[in-house]
C-alpha cells in the first residue's frame, strides 16, 4: 500500500495486467493499437501525476487523440492514487487504534493490580496504626509539636537572613566611613555628611537587630522556650506570634487578616495552645490557594471566649466534615498531611476546658469557632 511519504509509481497503481486491459479499452475508444511504458519515445505522449511523469502512452492513434487517452489515463490513475492512499490512512488509523487499546489495557491491568497491592499494604498498616493510637496519642503531640517547628525553621532563618546581611554590609561601610571621617575630620567640611551617613547606616542597622529580636521573641512565645507550666495566657498574643511566624514561612500568610477584641487572660500551656492555633492557620492557607482570604476575630462573650477562624477556600465535604477529627485522617495527598492536625488541635482545647466546632460548604471555605469557658 502507497504511503504519503511515498512517489506513486506506475507498477503501484497499474499492475501489468490492468495495465495491458487498460490499453485494448483506450484503443477501442479512440480506434488505434495504444500502448503504456515507463520509458520515454520521441511519438509518445507522456503520462503525469502530481507533476511527476508515470509513463508515456504510444501507438497508433493520432497526436491529438492520444494527447485525450493521455488525459484519461491521468485521471484514472488520481483516482487509482487517492483510493490507494486512503485505503493505506485507514489501514495504519486502524492499526494505530488497536495498538493503543492493547496498550491502555496493558496498563489499566498493571494499575489495578498496582492499586490492589497498595491498598492491602494500607489496609495493614491502617490495622496497625489503629491498635497503636490509644497508647502513643500523648507522645504524637510532642512529635506534631516539633514538626510544626520544624516547618518553621527555614522561613524563619530567610526571614532572619535577610537583616543580617544589610546589617553585615552596612556595619562594613560603616567601619570605611570611620576610616575616612579620622582622616577629614580635622581639616574637611564635608566631613558633617560623612557622619550623617553613618547615623543612618546605625539607624538602620538597630532596625534589623530589633526585627530579629522581634522574629526571635515570637518564636519563643510559639514553642514556650522560657516557660512550660500552667500560666496565665494572652490568646491575643498567642494569636499575633503564630501569624507573624507563618508570615515568615510563607508569603500566604499575609492573606490572614485579624480583628482581635478585648480579652481576659487564660490560664493554660502557652505551646499547647500556639501549636492548636498553628494547625488551624495552616490548614486554611493550604484551603484558599494564592489569591483566598482568611479571617481571625476574638471575643469575650462574659461566659466563654471565642475566637474563630474563617477561611473562603476549597470547604470540606459533608462525608469528611464527621471525620476530620479521626486520628490519621486526611483529604491530602499521601505524604502531604499526616492527619493529625485536628485530632491534636481538639484534645489541646478539651485539656484546656474548650471546645472546637466546623463548618463548612465545598467551594465557599470553612469555619472553625474554638470556645473557652470563663470560670
Amino acid at each position: 500500500m502507497l504511503s504519503f511519504e511515498e512517489d506513486p509509481r506506475l507498477d503501484d497503481l497499474l499492475p501489468a495486467e490492468q495495465r495491458e486491459r487498460l490499453c485494448l479499452l483506450l484503443a477501442a475508444l479512440g480506434g488505434g493499437s495504444v500502448a503504456l511504458s515507463e520509458s520515454p519515445r520521441e511519438d509518445a505522449e507522456p503520462v503525469e501525476l502530481n507533476l511527476e511523469t508515470l509513463g508515456w502512452l504510444h501507438g497508433e492513434l493520432p497526436a491529438e487523440r492520444r494527447r485525450a487517452a493521455a488525459r484519461l489515463l491521468e485521471t484514472i490513475l488520481l483516482q487509482v492514487a487517492k483510493y490507494r492512499l486512503a485505503a493505506n490512512l485507514h489501514l495504519d488509523s486502524t492499526a494505530a487504534s488497536y495498538a493503543e487499546l492493547q496498550s491502555r489495557n496493558r496498563a489499566l491491568h498493571a494499575s489495578r493490580m498496582r492499586y490492589k497491592a497498595l491498598a492491602e499494604q494500607l489496609q495493614e498498616r491502617v490495622d496497625a496504626q489503629v491498635a497503636l493510637v490509644e497508647q502513643t496519642q500523648r507522645q504524637l503531640y510532642d512529635s506534631a509539636r516539633l514538626r510544626a517547628i520544624g516547618q518553621l525553621a527555614a522561613g524563619v532563618a530567610h526571614e532572619i537572613n535577610n537583616p543580617l546581611g544589610f546589617i553585615s554590609s552596612n556595619l562594613r561601610v560603616a567601619c570605611d566611613y570611620l576610616d575616612e571621617v579620622a582622616g577629614k575630620l580635622a581639616r574637611d567640611p564635608d566631613a558633617t555628611l560623612l557622619l550623617d551617613d553613618f547615623r543612618a547606616l546605625l539607624s538602620e542597622s538597630l532596625a534589623g537587630g530589633q526585627r530579629i529580636a522581634n522574629i526571635v521573641a515570637d518564636l519563643k512565645t510559639f514553642s514556650n522556650i522560657d516557660q512550660a507550666d500552667f500560666v496565665p495566657c494572652d490568646l491575643n498574643a498567642l494569636l499575633t506570634s503564630t501569624c507573624h511566624l507563618l508570615q515568615a514561612e510563607t508569603p500566604r500568610a499575609q492573606a490572614i487578616q485579624l480583628d482581635l477584641g478585648e480579652l481576659p487572660k487564660l490560664a493554660g500551656f502557652p505551646a499547647k495552645l500556639s501549636q492548636a492555633f498553628y494547625n488551624l492557620l495552616d490548614n486554611a492557607l493550604k484551603a484558599v490557594g494564592e489569591d483566598g482570604h482568611i479571617r481571625v476575630t476574638s471575643r469575650d462573650t462574659r461566659h466563654a471566649v471565642e475566637i474563630t477562624i474563617e477561611d473562603d477556600g476549597c470547604g470540606i465535604s459533608e462525608e469528611n466534615l464527621g471525620r476530620v477529627f479521626d486520628p490519621f485522617f486526611t483529604t491530602r495527598d499521601v505524604g502531604s498531611g499526616t492527619g493529625l492536625g485536628l485530632c491534636v488541635t481538639r484534645d489541646i482545647l478539651a485539656a484546656h476546658q474548650g471546645e472546637i466546632r466546623l463548618s463548612s460548604q465545598v467551594g465557599l471555605g470553612t469555619r472553625a469557632t474554638l470556645r473557652f469557658a470563663l470560670s
